[in-house]
């Protein structure tokens, strides 16, 4: 799930991860064969993708073993479901969150092995390529920004300062010069009344912020339109004329600076052309704090304890002498990752054109710094999800008799970037969106809570019989009585709803990939055991999974998506999400 990246201290040897994984990916590759199945596997992806226009034709499904069967289908309500077995995730999850994946960060050669570890299987089990060009795999082109040491700089009187040492230098390339304005918060709530920037003239001034909201407002609580209702840091500073930000460093930005100095800046380029290009920014370090703020009247060390704390000092014009330079130079080169798709045709002629949508994120946050182990695994962020998603595919695939709807399935991409995947797929869809019914998301599925656990990080960790339901309530009546009544005719699972709720303080609903296609009107659900200790750590290894848990999990999820498949009307939306959640945020 997307959220905060903590350091690392573990490190293996380059060397060894380099030839384990490329082993793998030749492993990979082996399994997968020919990349992409041609011939009748085309058929059911294009009708979805088309319409239904024609006489009912037997899809025809490529397979290299008999389908399993479900004894006495015709009788059994989710037919399959035992198919689903904490063994068979365990196979799975053990490879999706070994090492040699070295964490399966967007990009990276371990996300782009899983890929075609999931593909393989799908090819195997006779599903249909639903991704670009008939493929399993929805192409996506990243922007890959690095900056240009030799000719990034910041100076501040007759001091230089260096990329890496001093700042971190910002996405948009360019120079800012000019006097300096400390701004606190630098946001503008005009709701509560907030305006750092009341009596301050910035034109042409380069703003000091601590890019953190208010004490006691939450992202929430940024109602309205962006740049009209509220302001962040920088779109304050290009409404009201400043050159630049020089933004204060938090304790996150502190303990990842290494990583964040080393490692590329990526973005997705469809996305880029829809985007203003922002002001060039700088990322201080302490030193570099020191320096701006010496003999003003809040001291460096005040500044810093208060960009902490989330408390700063009111805002003022610094000296007049001071005067900051800096240079945004930044290299660019092409990458590209991809969503994985695919689809199990439905068996009803009127029906099979609409699909229920399954998804999981595949992607993690990969490699760390620094010695000792430095591989986030995500083993259950969202590895968990992963091959839960795999096991339904399976049992969707090779069981007789299939759902009356197509099942489509997606995992997505960059996540952790900032939900990449899921909003390219639902804004360049391989299926047209109207078609899909629901969405059911799957992300963290794996953990439980033990007795006697006084560790405050898993204080809302749920137990091995329980698992958060976020979404259901909030757009489709029907699709939440449905999903209740699923859930009490079978496993019964103890379904909490603390965080499906619009003014949640973990922003849980905002943060997976089911709210992208919430905000195209499809109702969805979202599966989730709870944060933990290990939540953007190393610690996240398969071998702390409760795979028993698992199973419960994702059979009560396989169930529901049959229920849907089935049902002879798709759930109605409702109810209207509220406008903090359809707004810009």
């Amino acid at each position: 799930m997307s959220g905060l990246v903590t350091m690392s201290r573990r490190h293996m040897p380059r060397r060894h991860l380099v030839t384990r994984a490329l082993l793998v990916a030749i492993a990979a590759v082996s399994l997968l064969g020919s990349e992409q199945p041609s011939g009748p596997h085309r058929s059911a992806a294009n009708r979805l993708r088309q319409g239904y226009g024609g006489p009912p034709s037997r899809f025809a499904l490529r397979r290299t073993r008999p389908p399993k069967l479900y004894a006495k289908a015709e009788a059994a309500p989710y037919p399959g479901l035992e198919q689903i077995t904490a063994a068979d995730l365990r196979s799975h999850l053990t490879f999706i969150a070994a090492d040699e994946l070295e964490g399966r960060s967007t990009p990276s050669r371990g996300l782009d092995t899983a890929a075609r570890y999931i593909a393989s299987h799908l090819s195997r089990w006779g599903l249909e390529p639903a991704g670009d060009s008939d493929t399993y795999f929805q192409r996506i082109v990243l922007v890959a920004r690095r900056v240009d040491r030799n000719t990034s700089r910041v100076t501040l009187g007759r001091r230089a300062f260096t990329h890496g040492e001093d700042f971190l230098a910002g996405s948009t390339p360019g120079k800012m010069s000019g006097p300096l304005v400390y701004v606190g918060h630098g946001h503008v709530i005009k709701e509560r009344r907030v305006n750092p920037y009341a009596g301050l003239d910035i034109k042409g001034k380069v703003i000091v912020a601590h890019d953190a909201l208010p004490d006691g407002v939450r992202r929430a609580d940024l109602k309205g339109k962006k740049s009209v209702d509220w302001d962040d840091p920088m779109s304050a500073a290009e409404r009201l004329g400043a050159v630049g930000i020089v933004y204060l460093p938090s304790y996150r930005t502190l303990t990842m600076w290494r990583r964040t100095a080393e490692r590329p800046m990526y973005a997705v380029e469809k996305f880029q052309s829809d985007e203003r290009a922002p002001l060039p920014s700088i990322t201080a370090s302490a030193a570099l704090v020191g320096a701006l703020f010496d003999d003003e009247k809040v001291t460096p060390e005040a500044v810093l304890a208060g960009a902490i704390s989330g408390k700063p000092a009111k805002p003022f014009a610094l000296e007049g002498r001071k005067v900051l330079t800096a240079t945004v130079a930044l290299t660019t080169r092409h990458a590209q990752t991809q969503n994985v798709v695919a689809v199990v045709e439905g068996a009803d002629p009127k029906l099979r054109h609409e699909c229920v949508a399954l998804g999981a994120h595949y992607d993690h946050v990969g490699l760390g710094t620094g010695s000792g182990d430095i591989i986030y695994n995500g083993a259950d962020d969202d590895g968990s999800g992963t091959t839960a998603l795999l096991a339904m595919a399976e049992v969707f695939a090779t069981v007789s008799p299939r759902p009356k709807r197509s099942v489509l399935f997606t995992w997505h991409a960059g996540e952790e970037r900032g939900l990449w995947g899921s909003e390219y797929f639902t804004r360049f869809p391989t299926v047209p969106l109207d078609r899909i019914v629901a969405q059911l998301n799957i992300d963290m599925i794996g953990r439980s809570r033990k007795p006697g656990d006084t560790n405050p990080a898993n204080s809302n960790l749920t137990g091995p019989d329980a698992t958060y339901v976020i979404g259901s309530t909030l757009m489709s009546t029907e699709l939440e009585r449905i999903s209740r009544d699923v859930n009490a005719g079978l496993l019964n699972l103890k379904f909490d709803y603390k965080y499906d709720a619009p003014d949640d303080r973990e922003r849980l609903f905002y943060r997976s990939d089911h709210y992208n296609y919430a905000k195209h009107n499809i109702p969805v659900i979202f599966y989730f055991s709870g944060l933990h200790e290990d939540y953007h750590d190393v610690g996240d290894s398969a071998d702390k999974i409760d795979y028993a848990k698992m199973e419960k999990v994702a059979r009560t999820i396989y169930a529901t998506a049959r229920t849907l498949a089935d049902r002879p009307r798709r759930p109605a939306v409702d109810k209207e999400l509220p406008q903090r959640m359809t707004g810009e945020q």
